[in-house]
């Protein structure tokens, strides 16, 4: 008989690793976060799946595996990205120290490795933690997951280099206690397209490849659920599309007064040094009220993404800020996701998640260790892109 593949998904936010999982024929059992926004999002996307709402240190471990009818053992896999605020390169250094709270929430997260003993697991981070307090912090870790009889490897992975169009880098923790050790994927694309008889790396995807199929909008304008209103114009396109008919949270915020004057006055890939100086604020930095490039992959898409002064979150083309299914698209999750919550709490979700397209890559990887030749995906094909 097939082995069921099921995932849990700790600090999960609205469950941008889970997701990647979940198309690849994953089955998610559960998510468990302390924002209760985040896992109403989860919820509709994962109707079938228990959510568990409050801070991890108060939801015991042992309660999640009996109200899921587990045994400490049989969770094929534990996927979690620990709060990472303390970890962060926008925390001055002589604010960091490693024991502040923020900081420890990895522990937290192994505790439940602990409780759960899952085959497989998979803990992500800002790339910083990867040499944070001279390295003690990834050591801490490695100890741990050895101790329980697991073997790791840790990398720090750059967006781009997986076919996701932002500059985003990650550090990954992936550890297996199935006796094979785990590898991570080769990268799917490069800098510049390398095709020859030993690689057939497409570019980077840009910005623009990644949402130029969604309907051109005027500032403010934007529906819950819309028809495309072009066929899919490149691989990346008919992944995200995943099969669908409509896509959802195609929504922009209407700029107003100098807020869309300054996005009127600046051209693609163009910020806050290109603004008329009667439109300039009075601070500010490069990367502020900028378009987003035709030809580059995104900045990394944060919370701040409803904010034109907090980076570079403008149309190239249209005249306004991008939406909540472009931002979305940046950060690979496939149209037929839906988010909930107002438009800040929405841009917030998306900010906070990790590029799904992450664990879809590691998925192959996952199966390896499991000693899976083949899964069947829910998308219709892997595609190059």
């Amino acid at each position: 008989m097939k082995k069921e593949l099921t995932v849990i998904d700790i600090f999960s936010g609205c469950g941008g690793m889970s997701w990647g999982l979940h198309k690849k024929g994953f089955k998610v059992l559960a998510a468990l976060d302390i924002w209760d926004v985040a896992l109403k999002t989860f919820s509709i996307n994962h109707p079938e799946a228990k959510t568990y709402c409050g801070d991890i240190r108060e939801i015991d471990p042992k309660f999640v595996l009996k109200d899921l009818g587990l045994k400490r053992g049989e969770l094929t896999c534990l996927v979690g990205g620990p709060p990472c605020q303390g970890f962060s390169k926008n925390v001055p250094a002589s604010y960091r120290f490693l024991e502040d709270p923020r900081n420890q929430l990895f522990n937290d997260y192994l505790d439940y490795v602990h409780a759960l003993l899952p085959e497989i697991v998979v803990m992500e981070n800002v790339a910083e933690i990867y040499n944070a307090f001279k390295g003690e912090v990834r050591e801490q870790v490695i100890s741990r997951l050895e101790k329980m009889g697991y073997e790791i490897e840790v990398k720090v992975l750059f967006g781009p280099e997986y076919g996701i169009p932002q500059r985003r880098r990650r550090c990954f923790f992936f550890a297996s206690r199935t006796g094979i050790k785990p590898n991570f994927p080769e990268p799917t694309n490069s800098k510049t397209s390398e095709v020859d008889l030993f690689s057939n790396k497409p570019k980077f995807v840009s910005a623009w490849e990644a949402i130029s199929d969604l309907p051109s909008l005027k500032n403010g304008e934007g529906q819950f659920k819309m028809k495309y209103s072009t066929a899919p114009k490149n691989s990346f396109q008919k992944l995200m599309r995943n099969g669908s008919k409509v896509l959802y949270n195609h929504e922009s915020k209407e700029l107003k007064g100098k807020q869309l004057e300054r996005i009127q006055s600046i051209k693609a890939g163009q910020g806050f040094k290109d603004l008329p100086k009667h439109l300039q604020p009075k601070s500010g930095y490069s990367g502020a009220y900028g378009r987003l490039d035709f030809d580059k992959v995104a900045p990394t898409i944060t919370r701040w993404m409803f904010h034109i002064g907090s980076g570079r979150y403008g149309h190239p083309k249209d005249d306004r800020l991008i939406t909540i299914r472009e931002a979305a698209r940046i950060q690979c999750f496939t149209d037929d996701f839906i988010f909930e919550g107002t438009y800040t709490e929405k841009s917030g979700q998306i900010g906070n998640a990790v590029p799904s397209l992450f664990m879809y890559h590691l998925a192959p990887k996952i199966l390896e260790c499991l000693e899976f030749e083949h899964i069947t995906s829910q998308l219709l094909h892997q595609e190059a892109i």
